[in-house]
């Protein structure tokens, strides 16, 4: 079986131990016979979709993609270690006193990680993506801009280090 894979999820498919692969932005059948790609993506090929918008989502899609059970969660875990805040995020801290509006599905899995309550009606802070600016502009209160997908590193690790340290501010 040819395995093809988006950059943006390469990195789990390495710490799932999958060796065979190739990485094209827009997997087709020309490229493989299965995709693992981000769950928003649409191919025309059998797929894996993962989620790596939270702590929790690349930890289960390590596990989901590792195909022969050889990792443990601790050892999954230790990948977190050089990642301080997405390994606090592991497990959902409660920060239930900061009421958020969010812009994008994905903004929403990570502020959910965090323990924030998202309430469109009584809000203190906009949480939206860079590419959503223009919708923000009549909002009121705080706005908080994070990098989309194309704007950080392809490394999920990375990329949630980053969303998480932007909102780590509002605590």
């Amino acid at each position: 079986m040819k395995i093809v894979t988006t950059p943006m999820c390469e990195e789990i498919v390495k710490l799932a131990g999958i060796k065979n692969y190739n990485v094209n932005k827009h997997p087709s059948k020309k490229d493989g016979d299965l995709a693992i790609l981000l769950s928003e993506s649409k191919v025309e090929i059998d797929a894996i979709p993962i989620k790596l918008n939270s702590s929790t989502q690349i930890f289960e899609s390590i596990k989901k993609l590792d195909f022969n059970n050889s990792l443990n969660d601790d050892e999954i875990i230790s990948f977190f270690d050089n990642y301080p805040l997405s390994k606090k995020y592991l497990n959902n801290i409660n920060n239930k006193n900061i009421r958020v509006k969010v812009y994008s599905n994905f903004l929403k899995d990570t502020v959910e990680s965090m323990g924030f309550v998202i309430d469109d009606k009584n809000y203190d802070y906009v949480i939206y993506p860079d590419y959503l600016k223009e919708n923000v502009q009549k909002e009121s209160k705080t706005l908080i801009k994070i990098p989309s997908h194309g704007k950080v590193s392809k490394n999920p690790f990375e990329r949630i280090e980053k969303r998480y340290e932007i909102l780590e501010k509002l605590i």
